[in-house]
């Protein structure tokens, strides 16, 4: 493969994967918090980051939009939340 058909490959790799990343809305903790009580039977990805100090990362979806915040602190969620332990997630710049 040439190297013009190598870089072409690459810049439609990278466009099919920000097409497939969707709409992810960062929120703060407080509104995070406020659209998993408006869900019925909350599903949230759980994470852990950050490189001098420990962040805490957050998404749920809520009609159709992924939800996204990260804190200093753990969160408390409302009972009947459902959480899946992720060893990343991972959010397009």
């Amino acid at each position: 493969m040439s190297e013009a058909a190598s870089a072409a490959a690459v810049i439609a790799a990278i466009a099919n994967a920000i097409k497939a990343s969707g709409v992810i809305v960062h929120v703060s903790q407080e509104d995070f918090q406020k659209i998993l009580l408006l869900s019925e039977n909350p599903l949230v990805i759980c994470a852990t980051g950050g490189f001098i100090s420990k962040t805490y990362q957050y998404m749920t979806s809520y009609k159709g939009f992924a939800f996204f915040t990260k804190c200093p602190v753990p969160l408390a969620f409302p009972p009947g939340t459902e959480t899946i332990l992720a060893k990343k997630i991972w959010i397009p710049g």
